[in-house]
């Protein structure tokens, strides 16, 4: 089920530069993470202020509360090891596996999972996803 959840970004997403642009739509970027990795049950790609930009598998309720949670075990876990930002958690869950992918002042995605999902192939996916949607400034 897609949610019809979308910031209206107009199919740009301002990533802290004037020069920087999406390639593609938040719902495409999406679209194509269920095709490529049919074991998402729900993702949620989020803007750097942490407001979803769009969502797929879950209601904008979950959409919100996805990316509220995904941002703050971002932080949470560079803050746990000590070791400064992280941009990448696994967190597996008796329910579920979830993915999180972002840097502290950049967007990100948020995806679920059945449990025992393979993290390596999966955190590809979702960094692809992810670039669909920012184009690196110049």
């Amino acid at each position: 089920m897609h949610s019809a959840f979308q910031r209206p970004v107009l199919g740009r997403l301002e990533v802290g530069n004037p020069a920087s642009v999406a390639l593609v739509a938040p719902a495409h970027a999406l679209a194509d993470l269920l095709v490529t990795s049919p074991q998402v049950e729900a993702a949620a790609l989020f803007a750097h202020d942490a407001e979803p930009l769009g969502s797929v598998g879950g209601s904008d309720r979950w959409a919100f509360s996805a990316v509220r949670a995904g941002r703050t075990l971002l932080e949470n876990a560079g803050e746990f090891r000590g070791v400064g930002e992280a941009t990448q958690v696994h967190a597996s869950l008796e329910g579920g596996d979830v993915f999180v992918i972002g840097a502290q002042r950049g967007p990100g995605i948020v995806a679920v999972t059945a449990p025992g999902q393979p993290a390596g192939l999966l955190f590809h996916d979702l960094k692809r996803c992810l670039a669909a949607i920012v184009e690196e400034p110049r």
